[in-house]
């Protein structure tokens, strides 16, 4: 089986081989960025809701070591108003959205590539199809139209086609899927953004809780 698809892979002419680095680097890519992003997306109402129980006993370092242990862009905004719970509230929101401006792009990385591959494929496959077709008509002009030379060059137009379409389809389902974990984890980085500074700003900086530290 695995020697007739690698003679289908033949049959599909040159643009295969630019089809198949196509699709390694496809799935290369698309590899790395699920783990980055499952790697960056955590519970966000857990952590912040930990984070504020720390911040009720008064704890700040404690709770800026485990923003330090988190992954993630939620961790690393909530770490950057943490940072500055004793400024005002403009100023800690200068800092939380400096520090989403450095953590979201790294979210969106790469995904312009898939987004190529995606784009790219077909038209590699379409490329493919018209050598194979110039290939028939070369033969037929040469006046030694076999049935095998025919085939040859349907081959080459079919598969280069199909296979362009076969990449295509699957890059262009992971880039939605990729843009859709990283639009969840923005949302989650601006509620975590907004609520922290909320809090620490009603709660935490409150005089009733400096009365209560004396």
């Amino acid at each position: 089986m695995f020697a007739f698809q690698f003679g289908l892979l033949e049959k599909g002419g040159p643009m295969m081989s630019v089809l198949l680095v196509l699709a390694a680097i496809g799935v290369v890519l698309f590899v790395e960025r699920v783990l980055y992003l499952h790697r960056g997306q955590i519970r966000s109402t857990a952590f912040l809701n930990g984070i504020k129980n720390i911040l009720a006993k008064r704890r700040l370092v404690e709770a800026l070591t485990v923003c330090e242990e988190t992954p993630g862009p939620v961790a690393a905004v909530v770490k950057a108003a943490l940072l500055h719970a004793d400024e005002p509230a403009e100023a800690m929101r200068f800092h939380v959205q400096e520090a989403a401006i450095v953590e979201l792009p790294a979210l969106e990385r790469r995904l312009g590539a898939i987004a190529a591959i995606a784009q790219v494929a077909p038209l590699v496959g379409i490329l493919g199809a018209v050598i194979g077709m110039i290939t028939t008509f070369l033969a037929f002009q040469r006046d030694y139209m076999a049935a095998s030379a025919l085939a040859r060059g349907m081959w080459e137009a079919l598969l280069s086609a199909a296979g362009g379409l076969m990449i295509g389809i699957p890059a262009h389902l992971a880039y939605h899927f990729l843009t859709g974990r990283v639009r969840a984890i923005v949302r989650d980085v601006e509620w975590a953004g907004n609520e922290i500074m909320r809090y620490m700003t009603t709660e935490y900086q409150s005089p009733k809780a400096d009365a209560s530290r004396t």
